[in-house]
Protein backbone atom coordinates (compact mmCIF):
# COMPACT_ATOMS: atom_id res chain seq x y z
CA UNK A 1 0.00 0.00 0.00
CA UNK A 2 1.62 3.51 -0.93
CA UNK A 3 2.55 6.25 1.68
CA UNK A 4 -0.71 8.51 2.47
CA UNK A 5 -0.01 12.05 0.95
CA UNK A 6 1.44 14.26 3.46
CA UNK A 7 -1.18 16.94 4.23
CA UNK A 8 1.46 19.85 4.51
CA UNK A 9 5.07 19.47 2.69
CA UNK A 10 7.27 21.82 3.25
CA UNK A 11 10.23 21.84 0.82
CA UNK A 12 13.10 24.03 0.46
CA UNK A 13 11.67 26.95 2.69
CA UNK A 14 13.85 30.26 2.61
CA UNK A 15 13.15 33.82 4.25
CA UNK A 16 15.43 36.65 3.20
CA UNK A 17 15.82 40.55 2.89
CA UNK A 18 17.35 42.15 0.40
CA UNK A 19 20.65 41.95 2.57
CA UNK A 20 20.05 38.40 4.54
CA UNK A 21 18.94 34.86 4.65
CA UNK A 22 16.78 34.98 7.77
CA UNK A 23 15.78 31.09 7.56
CA UNK A 24 18.21 28.90 5.35
CA UNK A 25 16.39 26.27 2.95
CA UNK A 26 14.68 23.85 5.01
CA UNK A 27 11.93 20.72 4.69
CA UNK A 28 9.20 18.84 6.39
CA UNK A 29 6.19 17.59 5.98
CA UNK A 30 2.74 16.99 8.18
CA UNK A 31 0.57 13.73 7.80
CA UNK A 32 -2.72 13.72 8.16
CA UNK A 33 -3.52 13.43 13.02
CA UNK A 34 0.53 14.24 13.50
CA UNK A 35 1.67 16.53 15.49
CA UNK A 36 5.37 17.76 14.68
CA UNK A 37 6.92 19.98 17.29
CA UNK A 38 9.43 22.80 16.21
CA UNK A 39 12.05 23.62 18.92
CA UNK A 40 14.94 26.18 19.38
CA UNK A 41 15.68 28.76 21.35
CA UNK A 42 14.31 32.09 21.07
CA UNK A 43 15.67 33.75 17.52
CA UNK A 44 15.80 30.78 15.58
CA UNK A 45 13.64 31.06 13.29
CA UNK A 46 10.61 28.85 14.34
CA UNK A 47 7.95 31.68 14.46
CA UNK A 48 9.30 33.00 11.42
CA UNK A 49 9.42 29.90 9.57
CA UNK A 50 5.43 29.72 11.07
CA UNK A 51 4.94 33.10 9.95
CA UNK A 52 6.17 32.60 5.91
CA UNK A 53 3.51 29.35 5.78
CA UNK A 54 0.97 31.02 6.68
CA UNK A 55 1.87 33.87 4.54
CA UNK A 56 1.67 36.67 6.85
CA UNK A 57 5.09 37.91 6.16
CA UNK A 58 5.54 41.68 4.34
CA UNK A 59 5.97 40.87 0.65
CA UNK A 60 7.64 43.75 0.25
CA UNK A 61 10.35 43.32 2.90
CA UNK A 62 10.23 39.64 3.16
CA UNK A 63 10.99 37.30 0.27
CA UNK A 64 9.76 33.52 0.29
CA UNK A 65 11.54 30.78 -1.80
CA UNK A 66 10.79 27.36 -2.12
CA UNK A 67 7.41 25.34 -1.74
CA UNK A 68 4.52 25.21 0.65
CA UNK A 69 1.71 22.54 -0.32
CA UNK A 70 -1.35 22.49 1.89
CA UNK A 71 -2.91 19.11 0.44
CA UNK A 72 -1.51 19.42 -2.75
CA UNK A 73 -2.35 23.16 -3.22
CA UNK A 74 0.95 25.47 -3.71
CA UNK A 75 0.59 28.13 -1.10
CA UNK A 76 3.80 30.57 -2.24
CA UNK A 77 3.10 33.12 -4.03
CA UNK A 78 -1.06 32.48 -3.96
CA UNK A 79 -2.96 35.94 -4.30
CA UNK A 80 -3.84 37.50 -0.75
CA UNK A 81 -7.56 37.68 -1.51
CA UNK A 82 -6.96 33.23 -2.28
CA UNK A 83 -5.03 32.83 0.57
CA UNK A 84 -7.46 34.78 3.03
CA UNK A 85 -10.44 31.92 2.12
CA UNK A 86 -7.88 29.29 3.09
CA UNK A 87 -6.34 30.76 6.36
CA UNK A 88 -9.22 29.66 9.34
CA UNK A 89 -10.46 27.06 6.86
CA UNK A 90 -8.04 24.95 5.90
CA UNK A 91 -4.89 26.17 7.68
CA UNK A 92 -5.39 27.65 11.09
CA UNK A 93 -3.16 29.78 13.60
CA UNK A 94 -2.91 29.71 17.35
CA UNK A 95 -0.74 32.82 17.98
CA UNK A 96 1.33 33.22 21.17
CA UNK A 97 -0.25 35.95 22.40
CA UNK A 98 -3.56 36.02 22.38
CA UNK A 99 -4.42 39.28 23.31
CA UNK A 100 -3.03 40.43 20.09
CA UNK A 101 -5.27 38.04 18.07
CA UNK A 102 -8.21 39.94 18.83
CA UNK A 103 -9.52 43.76 18.01
CA UNK A 104 -9.80 44.82 20.89
CA UNK A 105 -13.14 47.44 20.09
CA UNK A 106 -15.39 44.24 19.04
CA UNK A 107 -16.93 41.33 21.01
CA UNK A 108 -15.96 37.82 21.04
CA UNK A 109 -18.77 37.52 19.28
CA UNK A 110 -19.25 39.44 16.56
CA UNK A 111 -15.21 38.57 15.59
CA UNK A 112 -16.38 34.73 15.38
CA UNK A 113 -19.41 35.28 13.51
CA UNK A 114 -16.84 37.13 11.29
CA UNK A 115 -14.64 34.85 10.99
CA UNK A 116 -17.11 31.94 10.72
CA UNK A 117 -19.45 33.61 7.43
CA UNK A 118 -16.64 34.82 5.79
CA UNK A 119 -15.95 30.51 5.16
CA UNK A 120 -19.21 29.17 5.43
CA UNK A 121 -22.71 30.41 4.34
CA UNK A 122 -24.70 30.58 7.32
CA UNK A 123 -26.88 33.40 8.80
CA UNK A 124 -26.13 35.46 12.04
CA UNK A 125 -27.62 32.73 14.34
CA UNK A 126 -26.41 29.72 12.70
CA UNK A 127 -22.79 31.39 12.96
CA UNK A 128 -23.79 32.35 16.76
CA UNK A 129 -25.29 28.52 17.67
CA UNK A 130 -21.36 27.13 15.97
CA UNK A 131 -19.45 29.48 18.27
CA UNK A 132 -21.36 28.50 21.31
CA UNK A 133 -20.42 25.36 20.54
CA UNK A 134 -16.78 25.46 20.10
CA UNK A 135 -16.31 27.75 23.37
CA UNK A 136 -18.09 24.89 24.89
CA UNK A 137 -16.08 22.14 23.29
CA UNK A 138 -12.73 23.91 25.20
CA UNK A 139 -14.80 24.23 28.46
CA UNK A 140 -15.12 27.64 28.55
CA UNK A 141 -18.06 28.30 30.74
CA UNK A 142 -21.07 30.04 30.02
CA UNK A 143 -20.11 30.42 26.52
CA UNK A 144 -23.37 32.70 25.29
CA UNK A 145 -22.32 35.56 28.00
CA UNK A 146 -18.44 35.31 26.79
CA UNK A 147 -19.93 35.76 23.53
CA UNK A 148 -21.13 39.01 24.87
CA UNK A 149 -17.53 39.95 26.05
CA UNK A 150 -14.81 42.46 24.97
CA UNK A 151 -10.96 40.52 24.76
CA UNK A 152 -9.93 42.98 27.65
CA UNK A 153 -12.45 41.22 30.12
CA UNK A 154 -10.94 37.42 29.44
CA UNK A 155 -7.77 36.12 31.18
CA UNK A 156 -5.30 35.27 29.48
CA UNK A 157 -5.98 31.41 29.67
CA UNK A 158 -9.32 32.15 28.55
CA UNK A 159 -8.49 33.99 25.75
CA UNK A 160 -5.86 31.52 24.76
CA UNK A 161 -8.90 28.82 24.74
CA UNK A 162 -11.10 31.11 22.99
CA UNK A 163 -8.09 31.21 20.13
CA UNK A 164 -8.21 27.85 19.92
CA UNK A 165 -12.02 27.12 19.71
CA UNK A 166 -11.71 30.00 16.76
CA UNK A 167 -8.92 27.74 15.28
CA UNK A 168 -10.59 24.49 15.82
CA UNK A 169 -13.88 25.73 14.82
CA UNK A 170 -14.17 24.81 11.00
CA UNK A 171 -11.99 21.80 11.62
CA UNK A 172 -9.11 22.76 9.40
CA UNK A 173 -6.62 20.00 8.37
CA UNK A 174 -3.25 22.02 10.09
CA UNK A 175 -3.30 24.26 12.76
CA UNK A 176 -0.26 26.20 13.78
CA UNK A 177 0.12 26.42 17.49
CA UNK A 178 2.67 29.12 18.07
CA UNK A 179 4.22 28.77 21.72
CA UNK A 180 0.18 28.09 22.83
CA UNK A 181 1.58 27.71 26.50
CA UNK A 182 3.41 30.69 27.11
CA UNK A 183 3.00 32.82 29.95
CA UNK A 184 0.04 30.50 31.36
CA UNK A 185 -0.07 29.02 34.64
CA UNK A 186 0.75 25.33 35.10
CA UNK A 187 -3.45 24.14 35.33
CA UNK A 188 -4.19 26.45 31.58
CA UNK A 189 -1.29 25.15 30.22
CA UNK A 190 -2.40 21.14 30.88
CA UNK A 191 -6.10 22.71 29.70
CA UNK A 192 -4.69 24.06 26.41
CA UNK A 193 -2.81 21.08 25.44
CA UNK A 194 -5.43 18.70 26.22
CA UNK A 195 -7.67 21.05 24.14
CA UNK A 196 -5.14 20.62 20.81
CA UNK A 197 -5.10 17.02 21.89
CA UNK A 198 -8.74 16.59 21.67
CA UNK A 199 -8.73 18.70 18.24
CA UNK A 200 -6.20 16.00 17.11
CA UNK A 201 -7.87 13.17 17.94
CA UNK A 202 -11.53 14.10 16.97
CA UNK A 203 -10.91 15.64 13.51
CA UNK A 204 -7.94 14.31 12.50
CA UNK A 205 -6.10 17.44 12.50
CA UNK A 206 -2.62 17.92 11.83
CA UNK A 207 -0.58 20.68 14.37
CA UNK A 208 2.72 21.93 14.35
CA UNK A 209 3.63 22.64 17.37
CA UNK A 210 6.18 25.19 18.17
CA UNK A 211 7.63 25.74 21.46
CA UNK A 212 10.53 26.30 23.59
CA UNK A 213 9.27 23.91 26.40
CA UNK A 214 10.74 20.42 25.67
CA UNK A 215 8.27 18.63 28.27
CA UNK A 216 5.80 20.17 26.43
CA UNK A 217 7.44 18.53 22.45
CA UNK A 218 7.92 15.53 25.02
CA UNK A 219 4.23 15.03 26.21
CA UNK A 220 2.57 15.71 22.60
CA UNK A 221 4.95 15.33 19.78
CA UNK A 222 5.28 12.59 17.25
CA UNK A 223 8.14 14.02 15.50
CA UNK A 224 10.78 17.10 16.39
CA UNK A 225 12.26 19.52 14.12
CA UNK A 226 15.19 21.42 15.50
CA UNK A 227 16.12 24.87 14.45
CA UNK A 228 19.01 26.90 15.27
CA UNK A 229 20.05 30.21 14.03
CA UNK A 230 17.75 29.67 10.69
CA UNK A 231 18.51 26.21 9.91
CA UNK A 232 17.02 22.88 10.98
CA UNK A 233 19.39 21.07 11.99
CA UNK A 234 17.72 17.47 13.11
CA UNK A 235 14.51 15.88 12.48
CA UNK A 236 13.47 12.30 14.36
CA UNK A 237 10.57 10.74 15.92
CA UNK A 238 10.26 11.88 19.00
CA UNK A 239 11.30 8.93 21.37
CA UNK A 240 14.73 8.82 19.45
CA UNK A 241 15.53 12.42 19.99
CA UNK A 242 15.01 12.37 23.32
CA UNK A 243 17.31 9.30 23.80
CA UNK A 244 19.23 9.79 21.07
CA UNK A 245 19.69 13.21 19.60
CA UNK A 246 22.57 13.37 16.92
CA UNK A 247 23.22 16.91 16.74
CA UNK A 248 25.64 19.13 19.08
CA UNK A 249 22.84 21.62 19.17
CA UNK A 250 20.10 19.08 20.14
CA UNK A 251 21.97 17.72 22.76
CA UNK A 252 22.77 21.00 24.55
CA UNK A 253 19.26 21.91 24.10
CA UNK A 254 18.40 18.64 26.08
CA UNK A 255 21.29 19.24 28.33
CA UNK A 256 19.73 22.75 29.73
CA UNK A 257 16.60 21.17 31.07
CA UNK A 258 15.94 22.53 34.32
CA UNK A 259 15.22 19.60 37.15
CA UNK A 260 14.40 20.15 40.13
CA UNK A 261 16.42 19.34 43.74
CA UNK A 262 15.06 19.07 47.00
CA UNK A 263 17.14 19.55 49.86
CA UNK A 264 15.67 16.26 52.59
CA UNK A 265 17.20 17.98 55.45
CA UNK A 266 15.51 21.55 54.77
CA UNK A 267 12.39 20.62 51.95
CA UNK A 268 13.89 23.41 50.23
CA UNK A 269 13.52 23.25 46.02
CA UNK A 270 16.15 24.60 44.00
CA UNK A 271 16.34 24.23 39.74
CA UNK A 272 19.11 23.86 37.56
CA UNK A 273 20.11 22.88 34.49
CA UNK A 274 20.69 19.28 33.74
Amino acid sequence: MPAAKPVLEVNQLSVRTKTKTLIHPLEFTLQKGEILGLVGESGSGKTLTSMAIFQLLHKESMVIDGSIRLNGQELNGLPEKRMKAIRGKDIAFIMQNPMNAFTPVYTIGNQFVETIRAHIACSKKEALELATEALANVNLPNPKTLLSLYPFQLSGGMLQRVMIAFAACLHPKVIIADEPTTALDVHNQLQVLRHLEHIRATYGTSILLISHDLSVISEMADYVAVMQNGHLVEQANVFDLFDSPQHAYTKQLLDARPTLHMNPSTREVSYESS
